[in-house]
């Protein structure tokens, strides 16, 4: 018989899991979430926030570049 195995999920994985599915929550009030992680917490973790936000935007970027590079343009929506 043969195993298959399951790929583990890094680390990084997992916490980016964890704040998608945490954001799927619509009656959560994200400007409040902002607020708060503007004025409450200590700047360092709201610079690391916004590092992952930019990271983020980056990479959604460059997929969409490469999807338009293999004429998947289908999939985007035109302003």
């Amino acid at each position: 018989m043969y195993r298959i195995q399951r790929a583990t999920q890094t680390k990084e994985e997992k916490v980016a899991t964890r704040i998608a599915q945490m954001l799927t929550d619509f009656t959560l009030d994200i400007e409040a979430v902002g607020k708060f992680l503007a004025t409450a917490v200590p700047h360092l973790l709201y610079t690391r926030v916004i590092e992952v936000l930019e990271s983020a935007k980056f990479q959604n970027e460059n997929r969409i570049e490469h999807d338009n590079r293999w004429g998947y343009k289908d999939d985007i929506v035109k302003k």
